[in-house]
C-alpha cells in the first residue's frame, strides 16, 4: 500500500530549486547558441528541453523507489555501468578525438556520467558495513581501491582524463569523510608526493599544456591559452548588471570556445553581470547546502554516504566548471550541472538530485521501524 508520507515529506522546495537552475541552464543555451547558422539554434535547444523531460522521468523512477534498494542493488548497477564503458572501447562512437559515447537505439548516451553515481552507490554499501570511528586501515581500503580503478582505468583510455579524476575525487571525498585511520592517511600523502613525477611523465602533450597554461594563460594567447583568455574577457565584460543573455558580445561573435558546454558559464556572466553571477552560485551554494542538510538528518549510514556522495557529484562539478571558466583552474572537459548542453549529463545530475529527495522523503521509515531488509 502506498504510504501516503511520502507525499508529506516530498522535498517541494528542493525539487523547485533544481527546477529554477535548469530554467536558467535553457535560457543560457538558447543564447549561446542562438549564434548558429540556420536550424541549429532550435536543433540543441529543443533538444536539450528533450534531455530535461528524459531526466524528470528518471527522478519520478528514482523516487518511487526506496533509497535503501541501492543498497542491495549497488553491485549489479555497478556491473552494468562497466559493461557500458567495455562497450565504449568496443564499439563506442569517437567524437572530438575521443571515443566516449555508446548508441542506444536513437540516443547516444556517455557511459562515464552514470558511473560516478554507480561508484557512490558501491563505495556507500562497503563503508557502511566495516564503519569504525577509528577510522579505515589500509587493508580495508584495497577493495574500494579496485572499485575505483577499474572504471578510472576504462575512462582514461577513452580518453577523458577530466571525467577519471572527478571519479577519483568523488571517491576520495566520501572516504575521507568515513575517516581513515592516521597511518595510513600519511602513507597516502606520501605516496602522492612521491608519484607526482611519475603522472606527470605518463601525461599526454595536451593535458600538460593544460596545466601550463593554467600556470600563465599568456605564455600561448593564440593557441592553448586562448579559451581561457576569451572566457575571463566575457565573465569582465558583464560588468555589474551584464549586456543582457542575448546581447554578450564575446557570444555572438563566437570568440567563447564551447559557449553551450564547458564555458556556459561565461555566456551567463556577460549576459546577466556579475549580480546575475553571484545569484547563480549562491543558488548552487544552497543546493549543496541542502543535500549535506539531507545526509546531516538521515540516520542510515548508507542513506548519509550516498547522499554525501551525489552531493560531491555536484558539488566538485560545479566548483571545477566555475573555477575552470575564471582561469582559476585548468580548463578540462566538465560540464555545469542542470546549465551545460550534453544528455548524460542532465539525467546523471537529475537523478543525483532524485537521490537527495528519496533520502529525504523516507528519513522517517528508520524510526517507525520499517526499513528494507
Amino acid at each position: 500500500m502506498f504510504d501516503r508520507r511520502l507525499i508529506q515529506y516530498f522535498n517541494w522546495g528542493f525539487l523547485c530549486l533544481v527546477i529554477a537552475i535548469a530554467a536558467m541552464g535553457v535560457t543560457t543555451l538558447y543564447g549561446a547558441v542562438a549564434v548558429g547558422p540556420g536550424d541549429a539554434p532550435a536543433h540543441l535547444y529543443y533538444k536539450q528541453i528533450a534531455w530535461y523531460g528524459i531526466g524528470l522521468l528518471w527522478m519520478m523512477a528514482v523516487c518511487m523507489v526506496d533509497y535503501r534498494w541501492f543498497n542491495r542493488g549497488a553491485y549489479p548497477i555497478y556491473l552494468v555501468c562497466v559493461g557500458m564503458l567495455v562497450a565504449v572501447l568496443m564499439v563506442g562512437r569517437y567524437g572530438g578525438g575521443s571515443r566516449r559515447w555508446l548508441a542506444l537505439g536513437p540516443l547516444t548516451v556517455q557511459p562515464s556520467e552514470m558511473m560516478k553515481i554507480a561508484v557512490v552507490f558501491v563505495l556507500a554499501r562497503y563503508y557502511a558495513q566495516v564503519l569504525d570511528p577509528r577510522g579505515l586501515t589500509l587493508r580495508e581500503l584495497i577493495k574500494p581501491a579496485l572499485l575505483v580503478g577499474l572504471p578510472f582505468v576504462l575512462i582514461v583510455r577513452q580518453p577523458d582524463l577530466g571525467t577519471a579524476l572527478m571519479i577519483l575525487i568523488i571517491a576520495a571525498t566520501l572516504t575521507l569523510f568515513v575517516r581513515i585511520e592516521r597511518r595510513t592517511l600519511l602513507l597516502f600523502i606520501l605516496t602522492g608526493m612521491v608519484s607526482g613525477p611519475l603522472v606527470w611523465s605518463q601525461l599526454k602533450g595536451y593535458q600538460r599544456q593544460r596545466i601550463l597554461t593554467f600556470l600563465d594563460p599568456d605564455r600561448d594567447p593564440l593557441g592553448a591559452g586562448y579559451h581561457i583568455i576569451q572566457s575571463k574577457i566575457a565573465i569582465g565584460s558583464g560588468q555589474l548588471w551584464g549586456k543582457g543573455i542575448f546581447e554578450g558580445t564575446q557570444n555572438i561573435l563566437s570568440f567563447l570556445p564551447e559557449q553551450h558546454t564547458d564555458f556556459i558559464f561565461s555566456v551567463w556572466a556577460e549576459g546577466m553581470g556579475f549580480v546575475g553571477s553571484l545569484a547563480v552560485i549562491l543558488a548552487f551554494l544552497v543546493l549543496i547546502v541542502w543535500g549535506l542538510r539531507i545526509a546531516y538528518s538521515c540516520r542510515d549510514p548508507f542513506g548519509t554516504m550516498i547522499c554525501v556522495g551525489v552531493t560531491a557529484i555536484l558539488f566538485w562539478q560545479i566548483m571545477i566548471n566555475v573555477g575552470m571558466v575564471m582561469g582559476l583552474m585548468p580548463v578540462v572537459g566538465m560540464p555545469l550541472p542542470f546549465v551545460s548542453y550534453g544528455g548524460s549529463s542532465i539525467v546523471a545530475v537529475m537523478i543525483c538530485a532524485a537521490v537527495l529527495m528519496n533520502v529525504s522523503m523516507r528519513r522517517f521509515i528508520r524510526d517507525d521501524h520499517q526499513g528494507v531488509g
